[in-house]
């Protein structure tokens, strides 16, 4: 079994090498690429053998045209293939880059999915958009012009010195001592270009996640009459952008200066030589002719090189954030070849002693949390915000793993089930549900795709909203826009529960499910889903005390710890958190 396609499966390496190792996913377009770019590469040598001798036969021996017609013809066959040859390496550059970018950014969205919603909700929105597009797309400059380049400039130059060094080898000395002069240079200004093109990248990220969540917040900035400010503040960033770019193309355009001047005064050099020892007769007229005309193409790759160089330090900052996602840790992986299978009846969960704490946090968001969900009961969790309890619900979920204790499903360990046959097992209704940007029936469907329409109608109704979709002139067919934009809070946090209900499913975990409501519509939703949630094993997370009428067990949580379990009205009677959470809402009201 292949490990996936830009996954770290040997020992780490630097970045570089890790896109080094992504190329051999694709060989056969990679080897298409190097024979073209190799055999455009070394036709020159013949190109310039012919051109040589035709001009010393011109002037030398005074050749007629006629005379001349077998060489120029294989001159400009020659250039035919050296023409198709560097196109289809081309073609070929651009179809094994595209390859792998569509590969890669298949697996990112693959990494993404199982990377889950805990992890997503820690990350700026217009980041991970910039990762999967801009950063992605940068590597087209790595795999179909630095990666081919540095084949051809190590394999080109060689070739012309071995075929060289037989007819010429001062000249050919010459070459291979001045050549690694382009290189050297090249890595001087690398450490400037690639700390300049850092910051430009986390500029252009800082910018992709700014406009990309001030577009989300675009109709509220309305409402509030901040458009304008957003707008200067958007130019600010823009501008930041901008200098970062300057910088780096001012040093690139330095470093092209530097390696070309390096480059012709090479060329110089074997020039003056070669002058010289023609001169004094020790060197031919055609000989002389071929090494002058072949220097500038020795040195041809060393500066495209250099030119590219610059692209692939872009694709190498891009990387790295893509390498970041790519190498985020799984939240929970199953331990066991042989998976567990649900069955349809209520789950019994149990938390034994759970502590779990954010990479990003030093306080835990659960300390040693031990609390049991029975078939059939309905479990509210109560406790302030930050208290732990949307980390809780990940955790059931297996977004997210223990540190510490166990999660038990019946009598199996959570680390030892078939997480996507569990989860099909929920009907989840998170804390901000997303609706796509499709109609109320294709959002429906996502939870069963093969519901009947009776089936939708009554789930809306269990959801309360089904007055409201009938009176719309499309009825289930109304497109309700990116996130539910065309819809209230409250109707789209119904139509998320209208989903979770249709699913059907044995365990029904809602964070949160009324939060958008009004009073009215709040107790309505809550009759309708304690009739729902009645045979199934149900939690609801909230701060709405009207669930507790419905409760076969409420469980208060404090900054990561269980204070409080009990059937609710034991704990009304006695004193604690709920007693307290009570009093102070009597005290609001």
């Amino acid at each position: 079994m292949t490990a996936p396609l830009g996954t770290e499966t040997s020992p780490p390496a630097s970045i570089p090498q890790r896109l080094g190792r992504l190329a051999r996913h694709q060989p056969a377009a990679l080897a298409l690429t190097l024979i073209f770019g190799l055999a455009a590469g070394w036709i020159v040598v013949g190109q310039a053998w012919l051109l040589s001798h035709a001009i010393a036969a011109v002037f030398l021996q005074h050749a007629a045209l006629h005379e001349l017609r077998l060489p120029l013809l294989l001159f400009l066959t020659l250039t035919c293939l050296r023409a198709v040859a560097v196109f289809a390496s081309e073609i070929a550059a651009q179809r094994f880059a595209a390859r792998l970018q569509r590969s890669l950014r298949a697996e990112l969205s693959t990494r993404l999915f199982s990377l889950g919603p805990a992890f997503t909700a820690g990350k700026r929105s217009g980041e991970l958009v910039s990762t999967m597009l801009q950063s992605v797309d940068a590597l087209e400059a790595f795999y179909s012009q630095l990666l081919p380049q540095l084949a051809f400039a190590a394999l080109i130059p060689f070739g012309i010195a071995v075929i060289l060094l037989p007819l010429d080898w001062p000249s050919a000395l010459l070459l291979v001592v001045t050549a690694p002069l382009i290189p050297l240079f090249l890595w001087l200004i690398g450490g400037a270009a690639q700390a300049l093109t850092r910051r430009q990248w986390r500029a252009l990220r800082w910018m992709s996640a700014y406009f990309y969540d001030l577009l989300q917040g675009l109709t509220t900035l309305k409402s509030l009459n901040l458009s304008a400010q957003r707008t200067r503040d958007i130019a600010a960033v823009g501008e930041r952008y901008r200098r970062a770019t300057l910088q780096v193309l001012r040093v690139g355009f330095l470093s092209a200066f530097v390696l070309e001047l390096v480059a012709t005064l090479s060329t110089a050099i074997i020039a003056v030589e070669i002058g010289l020892r023609l001169l004094y007769g020790q060197l031919a007229f055609a000989p002389a002719l071929f090494i002058l005309i072949l220097a500038p193409e020795f040195y041809l790759p060393l500066r495209t090189l250099g030119v590219r160089f610059h692209a692939g330090t872009a694709a190498i900052e891009a990387a790295r954030h893509i390498f970041e996602l790519l190498d985020a840790p799984l939240p929970l992986r199953a331990t066991t070849s042989r998976p567990v299978l649900w069955r349809a009846t209520p789950p019994r969960l149990r938390l034994e002693g759970v502590t779990y704490t954010h990479p990003a946090r030093r306080q835990p968001a659960l300390q040693r949390v031990t609390m049991e969900l029975l078939p059939g009961s309905t479990t509210v969790l109560l406790g302030a915000s930050g208290s732990g309890k949307s980390t809780l619900a990940h955790l059931l979920l297996g977004f997210l793993h223990a540190d510490s204790g166990q999660i038990l499903l019946d009598a199996n360990a959570i680390d030892q089930a078939d997480l996507e046959a569990w989860r099909a097992r929920v009907s989840w209704v998170p804390q901000h549900p997303y609706l796509l940007h499709a109609t109320i029936e294709e959002n429906l469907r996502l939870a069963r795709p093969d519901a009947s329409r009776a089936e939708m109608e009554l789930a809306l109704q269990r959801a309360g909203i089904d007055e409201f979709v009938t009176h719309l002139p499309d009825g289930l067919a109304t497109p309700i826009g990116e996130r539910g934009e065309r819809l209230s809070a409250g109707q789209a946090q119904r139509i998320a529960i209208a989903r979770a209900v249709l699913k059907d499913a044995p365990c029904l975990l809602l964070d949160e499910p009324t939060s958008a409501l009004d009073v009215e519509s709040e107790a309505s939703v809550q009759g309708l889903l304690g009739s729902f949630a009645i045979g199934r094993t149900s939690l609801v997370i909230t701060h709405r005390l009207g669930w507790l009428a419905r409760a076969d067990q409420v469980c208060v949580l404090s900054r990561g710890n269980l204070v409080q379990a009990g059937a609710p009205h034991e704990l009304r009677a006695q004193p604690g958190p709920l007693r307290d959470i009570l009093q102070a809402a009597g005290a609001a009201a």
